[in-house]
């Protein structure tokens, strides 16, 4: 038999435990599954049967502001966003300001049967779209039953 005894729902113990942790760390993210503060621009990562999809979500960028390459596994998303027009002429009067300006660095791991010879990138719609293909001897196959 357990030491450990709760007058009350655990579940409810644990949220004022969250509660009370957040009130010493305001500024980190509530749940392990939090993105990082300030990651940008943030990422949505997939696969198909051919290839790895990266979707990177940066808004108001001209396509030739990015810099993407893939080095020993490791694809980089690099870039700077100006600040907007309007943030710069009223710097002194903002209440808050959320979107991000600066430069920026994403780094993503790739899988080992990512081929880095094939590799497209196209900017669309607010989003830079990135496939890497897959390796030849990785991809899904069907077998012949004889």
């Amino acid at each position: 038999m357990s030491d450990l005894y709760f007058g009350t729902d655990l579940f409810r113990e644990l949220d004022r435990l969250q509660r009370q942790m957040s009130g010493v760390f305001g500024s980190f993210p509530s749940s392990l599954r939090s993105s990082a503060s300030g990651a940008f621009p943030p990422v949505n990562i997939g696969t198909t049967d051919e290839s790895i999809e990266i979707v990177a979500f940066a808004p108001g960028l001209d396509a030739s502001k990015f810099d993407v390459s893939i080095d020993k596994g490791l694809l980089t998303i690099a870039g700077e966003r100006e600040p907007s027009q309007r943030a710069s002429a009223e710097a002194g009067r903002q209440y808050a300001q959320e979107r991000f300006s600066g430069s920026f660095r994403r780094v993503i791991e790739l899988p080992q049967h990512a081929d880095p010879d094939s590799v497209q990138a196209r900017y669309v719609d607010g989003c830079l779209l990135v496939s890497v293909g897959k390796r030849e001897a990785s991809r899904p196959r069907s077998v012949t039953v004889q």
